[in-house]
């Protein structure tokens, strides 16, 4: 177990509760800080940053430590929303630590780690999701595509549910922001919920610079963590389902 050093005196007790769960869990999973740079693709400098409370992971490097040594990833994202308002509000902080990945500091310069909150490297990585997702969805259609193809083996089973890809194009029209999937105003979302009504909310969160996990028309835990960042940014009421409020919030 690593013999970690005091966190930096004046640190948010929010932002020292993530940091020790982040400790916690590596010492836990019994690998070391290079280990889990291979394994999660940020770098090792990034997650000393991250350990010793200088900087704040990004969210997608908490979900990338949670998946690798098997964490509930909800709940560490909750404590992590917590944290990225603290970390925003002390006077001295720095942003969200937008270090690249291991990828990107080998082919490119990093990006500074100083850039202050809402600055463009977290607008830009608001749309590296969109193109992820787009990116995804194409593979999705080809696969489906080879797989329909004569003589590409098997005719699939009738049973086999066509997929649906979602895509965000954003438009705006009588003050209001549409994405393309759903015009509702008012149709009540609940975990569990499917369809192109989904697909709409999930578009508008990240339209906001709320990441929903994905744009894939089910709302699942991912998707109602964004939701209530979003009920907490606009200072709605505060349950993870979608109404009119958080509808009218969302599209305004």
């Amino acid at each position: 177990m690593a013999r970690w050093r005091a966190l930096p005196e004046g640190l948010d007790p929010a932002v020292a509760k993530l940091v020790s769960r982040l400790r916690q869990l590596k010492d836990a999973s019994g690998r070391t800080i290079p280990e889990l740079a291979k394994d999660t693709g940020y770098s090792t400098s990034s997650w000393e940053r991250y350990f010793g409370g200088r900087a704040l992971p990004p969210r997608e490097a908490v979900e990338a430590l949670a998946r690798v040594v098997g964490a509930d990833a909800v709940r560490l994202l909750a404590v992590h929303e917590v944290a990225e308002e603290a970390w925003r509000t002390q006077p001295s902080a720095a942003a969200v630590d937008v270090s690249p990945r291991l990828e990107e500091t080998e082919n490119g310069p990093p990006a500074s780690a100083g850039t202050a909150a809402g600055a463009e490297p977290r607008r830009s990585s608001v749309w590296r999701s969109v193109l992820i997702a787009g990116a995804g969805a194409l593979v999705g259609a080809s696969a489906t595509a080879l797989l329909m193809a004569p003589g590409a083996g098997a005719r699939p089973s009738a049973a086999v549910a066509r997929r649906v890809i979602y895509t965000c194009v954003y438009s705006r029209r009588d003050g209001l922001w549409y994405a393309g999937n759903s015009t509702t105003r008012t149709q009540q979302l609940v975990v569990d919920t499917t369809g192109s009504d989904v697909a709409e909310l999930q578009c508008l969160l990240q339209r906001a610079g709320i990441t929903p996990g994905g744009i894939d028309g089910s709302f699942g835990p991912l998707t109602e963590a964004a939701v209530i960042r979003a009920q907490k940014k606009f200072g709605l009421d505060v349950d993870g389902q979608v109404g009119p409020r958080t509808w009218a919030a969302l599209r305004g």
